[in-house]
């Protein structure tokens, strides 16, 4: 049985980032399942305690110690104005491994060019304490409302634009929007409440899961290869290999041959592992990498 003092509340995000938030713990070794109803998934860390909720929430949350720590957008730790301890930054998202843009959007022939061109007009956006700050900074004075849904379907028919998240863009241009700029580019970030930071041992608990977390990361897109090759073909493989790499090198029991060990781009393999065959390699194995901790 785990020490009830020594259980560290996790909040992770319910909706669109929760697989892909599983998979990099999954990645980082800490596995967690439940089903698709559940709100208290199941960990396989009996130190840590989740529950999932929705990201918009999870800064207020953390911030009254509710949670020990959660994992949710930047935007929304701005939007809200949470008062947390950034442990650390978290890129990935549904789609992919880059920040998330809250843009500034418009039917393509509407005359608004710039966020000066929001002069008494009506936007719609969830995140609307941001937009507010932003006009404000611009000295815009508009009206900005709340946006339950179906934001893009709005602009041009019941507001004059909207402000939303968008990752490619995509979307926006089915529904035939223009992004006239940029507001804001927002990754995910691992949160903790500042009283629980302070203890000492759900710190070491939080930065052990940041240091998996980013190390987990930090694999994404890379695999390791192994070969054997003649010390006499090493000057032609390390040409092949990326200058940025150092490779591990060291001695087999056969006189004059040698072990190569090194991580690279999973996208240059295809091109580099024939090259290898030709320049001497042998026993070219190739293989994942869960975690890279620098």
């Amino acid at each position: 049985m785990s020490n009830p003092e020594k259980v560290l509340k996790l909040g992770l995000p319910k909706g669109s980032l929760q697989e892909a938030t599983l998979d990099l713990f999954r990645k980082a070794g800490i596995r967690i399942s439940s089903s698709d109803r559940s709100y208290f998934p199941y960990c396989d860390d009996e130190e840590i305690e989740i529950m999932f909720i929705r990201s918009q929430e999870m800064g207020k949350y953390v911030e009254a110690g509710l949670f020990d720590a959660g994992i949710t957008g930047q935007d929304w730790i701005l939007e809200t104005g949470a008062r947390v301890k950034e442990i650390c930054e978290l890129v990935y998202g549904k789609s992919g491994f880059k920040p998330v843009r809250w843009v500034l959007a418009v039917p393509e022939a509407s005359k608004i060019n710039s966020v000066k061109y929001l002069e008494g007009k009506t936007v719609a956006t969830e995140l609307v304490s941001f937009v507010k700050r932003h006009l404000a900074k611009n000295k815009v004075k508009a009206r900005v409302e709340y946006s339950w849904g179906a934001t893009e379907a709005k602009a041009g028919i019941l507001v004059d634009a909207i402000v939303e998240l968008t990752e490619t863009g995509r979307s926006l241009r089915a529904n035939r929007l223009r992004i006239v700029e940029d507001l804001l580019a927002s990754t995910t970030r691992f949160i903790a409440n500042k009283k629980a930071w302070s203890d000492p041992w759900k710190r070491e608990k939080m930065e052990n899961i940041a240091i998996l977390l980013k190390g987990a990361l930090a694999a994404e897109g890379m695999v390791g290869l192994k070969m054997n090759l003649q010390e006499k073909d090493l000057s032609k493989i390390m040409e092949i290999l990326p200058s940025l790499k150092r490779p591990t090198v060291s001695p087999l029991t056969l006189t004059g041959w040698m072990a190569l060990e090194v991580v690279v781009e999973e996208k240059i393999v295809k091109r580099i592992i024939p090259e290898l065959k030709r320049a001497g390699a042998e026993g070219i194995i190739e293989y994942t990498l869960n975690k890279l901790i620098a």
